[in-house]
């Protein structure tokens, strides 16, 4: 730890002390290599007879309080978080280890990433895989927690997957679920998260219900099968057939696939704002309207989106634009315009960005002067209404981004 740093200190009771120690030994167990998702520490140390625990400090807040906040998140954005803690306990069960409270009020949200970036704390109750000492051992968070921890503290990787997959249905559906112990003994139904949330895919559904299963036995058996049930491997978008550079008035779009082909997202987000004026013909005026918009080819939408989504391995693209503009509610109306502008990123404090902050954000890597693929997903290309003069551009407009993403919709997309 260096001067300037800034850390989490927690000061232990003598009571809790060698609860508190177990944990500074097992994070700097799993710390040895550094994760991204999982909390680090720094230091653990005895000061005036008060045991003291120092770690990473994360900036941000909890997917409890998250959630409180703002509402259920979207899938995108729910899916993406409980991906990465899942990455986290994959690194956690490979060294024989448990979490055992996997809860949204341990899942921290890191507010300097963007939109976020998922964060496992509080290994305070973690144990090896080893059988518990007592069947009287009572652990877990219960409204995220299975009967089976809770009443026996029995230690298995199918215990991480139910909290885990509890918390992605509290994560996208804004509820709690209900209890895994009035489940078995009072034969109370769990409510499937899409009679909560009706445009929730169904790989996501599926994995939260196999995930929280009342029996052991019938969950995923491990956090990487259970990972694969949520997100279904596919193939790579890179690994796909070349993109046919169709066009239905003739544009040549060889510019815009070398500048994505090389990752150079700034000159092929500009290459794209240029081609798309060229197909609408309004160049010289250099903004869109609403009939320029509902009446741009469908062929030459497919084109610039599969080449965006080809050469970014999915990240960027229209198709993936439009996924989260159905899920921020899908309407030609200003609401789901902010929200879409929230979500990826266009949108800060309330407020629409301008596009040199959007472009040349925090996620630029100025050693090669390119953005990172660590950009919000479907941050590209930025929608732009409208260009004045050389350098000054429209993000968004109330109800443009709407249309814009209408007509991406009726081009099936």
């Amino acid at each position: 730890m260096t001067i300037g740093e800034v850390a989490d200190l927690k000061a232990v009771s003598v009571d809790t002390i060698r609860r508190w120690e177990k944990e500074g030994r097992m994070l700097a167990e799993i710390c040895t290599d550094s994760h991204p998702h999982i909390v680090q520490v720094m230091d653990l140390f005895e000061d005036n007879n008060r045991h003291c625990l120092v770690m990473q400090y994360i900036p941000g807040m909890s997917l409890w309080d998250l959630v409180r906040q703002q509402g259920k998140l979207s899938e995108t954005a729910a899916v993406k978080y409980i991906h990465q803690i899942g990455l986290a306990l994959v690194e956690v069960h490979r060294r024989k280890l448990l979490h055992l409270d996997v809860t949204p009020l341990n899942i921290m949200i890191n507010s300097e990433s963007g939109t976020g970036k998922a964060v496992l704390i509080d290994f305070g109750i973690a144990a090896d895989m080893s059988p518990p000492s007592t069947l009287s051992m009572s652990f877990g968070n219960r409204a995220f927690a299975p009967y089976e921890l809770i009443r026996k503290g029995v230690r298995h990787p199918t215990v991480d997957v139910y909290c885990l997959a509890a918390s992605l249905y509290y994560a996208v559906t804004g509820e709690i679920p209900t209890n895994s112990l009035a489940r078995k003994w009072e034969e109370e139904e769990l409510i499937s998260p899409q009679q909560l949330f009706p445009t929730l895919s169904q790989p996501c559904c599926d994995a939260i219900m196999r995930g929280m299963a009342l029996e052991a036995k019938e969950r995923s058996q491990s956090i990487q099968e259970w990972i694969d049930l949520l997100i279904p491997q596919q193939t790579p978008v890179t690994a796909q057939a070349e993109v046919e550079l169709k066009s239905d008035v003739g544009i040549d779009y060889s510019n815009l696939e070398k500048l994505l082909k090389a990752q150079n997202w700034l000159e092929a987000d500009e290459e794209t704002r240029r081609v798309m004026l060229k197909v609408t013909n309004r160049e010289e005026k250099g903004w869109f309207d609403i009939g320029s918009i509902n009446n741009f080819p469908c062929t030459d939408l497919h084109t610039i989106d599969q080449l965006w989504v080809k050469h970014s391995n999915g990240n960027f693209g229209f198709s993936v634009q439009k996924r989260i503009w159905l899920e921020c509610g899908g309407k030609v109306d200003y609401k789901a315009e902010q929200a879409l502008g929230d979500a990826l990123g266009w949108r800060k404090n309330g407020k629409w960005l301008d596009y040199k902050d959007i472009t040349y954000g925090k996620w630029l890597d100025y050693n090669d002067i390119t953005l990172t693929l660590n950009a919000p997903l479907g941050h590209l290309p930025v929608w732009v209404w409208a260009e004045w003069g050389l350098s000054v551009y429209v993000v968004g407009s109330r109800g443009f981004l709407g249309v814009f993403f209408y007509r991406i919709q009726t081009c099936k997309m």
